[in-house]
């Protein structure tokens, strides 16, 4: 089952130009180029599992959008063709939550 590359949408303007500024080793901290506020997303696996899940064609970049997988800590999780997140390795099909929020004080 073919993916696509995860989005995510800014917590506080709903935005989708979000990107990614650092690496898995540390923290998933994301950024809003349109309000420039910061989050972190993380994943929770609701019990199902789908077999055959492939990753996108072409693959992520570094600065985009992504999270760790709540089952396997794996990096490769995507979207399926309805928009849920799902593991790529371990096939934990997911939810999303954003945690750290924070908003660009010079926006308020």
């Amino acid at each position: 089952m073919r993916t696509r590359k995860l989005e995510l949408n800014c917590p506080v303007c709903q935005s989708g130009a979000v990107f990614y500024t650092c690496t898995p080793t540390c923290c998933f901290n994301h950024v809003c180029n349109d309000c420039g506020a910061t989050f972190e997303p993380v994943s929770r696996v609701l019990g199902a599992t789908i077999k055959g899940v492939l990753p996108p064609e072409p693959g992520p970049e570094a600065g985009d959008p992504t999270v760790a997988c709540g089952r396997c800590e794996s990096t490769s999780v995507y979207l399926l063709g309805d928009g849920r997140p799902v593991c790529a390795d371990c096939g934990s099909l997911l939810e999303l939550e954003y945690t750290e929020i924070a908003r660009n004080i010079a926006e308020d």
